[in-house]
């Protein structure tokens, strides 16, 4: 029987040779925004054969929408600049079509890198103000952000559109909003951290206004050929916070507004969530999310092994299964998956001599898709 995930599927006028996503993972390695050739190594080595599509990390699209100094940014001429030359770097040497996750951190932003503790900057180490649709801090131990004026989320729409016109210009694939893990339009759309009295708090409909704007104006900036999604947090894991029921609404709306699929995490809006991690603990949330708002899904979290991403894919549970620690771990985590399933996938043209198939004398039993 032919692997589910491993059949092709197309957005919009992007055709993917499998079901395989490297997820956006933040290095926190940039110089002032830019990447470097630590990107070149990163992006280079998923681009030969970990996945059918390969996301770039979280990049911010102004410099106070950044997590922390070292963060990415599409912002300046130089970052775009500096971006192109890895793509093209992918485009070179691999197969992977090449995704980018656009996001901006709100009050989680002016931090440490984690490995450094994550903590808040002070004042001497750089910080800088953060904004938020409410002025409620992250954690008791963080700053708190400035309330956003209407002028504010103006901006920051317009930081994005600006952002999407740039990663055409660098020649990216697809666009994902982000809109998850406690950073900005996840701050918007949930109680716990909108308590706004105008149009953009309140009732889900209002909180849902900001997100949903920036999107449709992301959606009219980039071409109309090419696939837009977003990433969302399913839950806050946290009583009165944002529901997986909510997120269908939040789905269903974008759907409407041209967004292809939805890419299904949850938590990070607040460091008291109590999370029952396991393996693909979150694809419940893709399965809802894809039955009720009939859109394409990606499934997110501890997702390893090939047999649990093909039943995953087969069940009708997602569209699409994305690896970040399991990329990371097995940077050809496709191939070897292909191979466990029987099945065939890319391989970038200077990797073909270690084919399976050139190999037959180690490959005895090898089954052929």
């Amino acid at each position: 029987m032919a692997s589910a995930l491993f059949s092709p599927i197309s957005l919009r006028g992007l055709t993917l040779p499998n079901r395989v996503v490297v997820s956006p993972m933040c290095q926190y390695n940039s110089d002032s925004g830019s990447a470097n050739d630590w990107h070149l190594m990163h992006l280079g080595q998923f681009s030969l054969g970990a996945g059918g599509l390969v996301m770039t990390e979280s990049t911010h699209v102004t410099p106070q929408g950044r997590i922390s100094l070292k963060c990415a940014m599409l912002h300046s001429d130089e970052n775009e600049a500096a971006l192109k030359r890895v793509i093209d770097f992918c485009r070179q040497y691999g197969v992977a079509k090449q995704g980018l996750q656009l996001g901006h951190a709100g009050r989680k932003g002016s931090t440490h890198p984690p490995a450094l503790g994550g903590k808040p900057l002070k004042p001497e180490e750089g910080a800088w103000e953060t904004i938020a649709p409410s002025a409620l801090a992250f954690a008791p131990d963080w700053h708190t952000p400035r309330a956003m004026t209407r002028a504010d989320i103006e901006a920051v729409k317009a930081a994005f559109v600006a952002a999407v016109r740039r990663a055409e210009r660098v020649g990216y694939d697809l666009v994902e909003m982000h809109a998850g893990h406690g950073y900005l339009a996840h701050e918007f759309l949930s109680p716990l951290s909108n308590r706004r009295t105008d149009e953009y708090g309140g009732g889900l409909e209002n909180r849902m206004r900001m997100p949903l704007e920036t999107f449709a104006a992301m959606r009219a900036a980039w071409p109309d050929a090419k696939p837009m999604g977003v990433r969302v947090s399913a839950t806050d894991w946290m009583a009165d916070g944002w529901t997986p029921e909510e997120t269908v609404v939040f789905a269903r709306e974008l759907k409407k507004l041209g967004c292809d699929y939805v890419d299904v995490s949850s938590g990070a809006l607040d460091p008291r969530q109590q999370i029952p991690l396991a393996p693909g603990y979150q694809v419940r949330f893709a399965e809802k999310v894809r039955r009720e708002a009939g859109i394409a899904t990606m499934a997110v979290g501890l997702i390893a092994g090939a047999r649990q991403a093909e039943d995953i894919i087969a069940n009708g549970q997602a569209d699409f299964v994305c690896l970040a620690r399991g990329a990371m771990w097995d940077p050809r985590w496709a191939w070897h998956a292909a191979e466990e399933l029987g099945a065939e996938t890319p391989y970038a043209p200077k990797t073909l001599g270690c084919h399976p198939s050139l190999r037959p004398q180690l490959f005895p039993n090898r089954r052929k898709a």
